[in-house]
């Protein structure tokens, strides 16, 4: 399957006031709607790493820069399974 390109457009001065160039930008904004998927249980590590465009582990290491755990299940939910075993 072929990648898909979606072109957005960005007001001006928003790249100025990130320091950034667009190709940075375009990278931190995959990387950070990757995350949220992830963080809202829509998309598995897998599948957010390579919407980010990183490895598995590279994508774990932007997690935390993020403040999101590499954890979907909450506390609970480990205790109980935990139980279960």
């Amino acid at each position: 399957m072929d990648n898909q390109e979606i072109t957005l457009r960005i007001p001006p001065g928003v790249l100025a006031s990130l320091h950034c160039d667009p190709e940075t930008f375009a990278r931190e904004l995959r990387l950070a709607a990757a995350v949220k998927w992830y963080e809202n249980g829509d998309l598995s590590q897998g599948r957010a790493a390579e919407i980010a465009g990183l490895s598995r582990a590279g994508f774990i290491t932007a997690l935390a820069r993020f403040g999101v755990s590499p954890f979907q299940e909450t506390a609970r939910e480990l205790a109980r399974e935990a139980l279960d075993e």
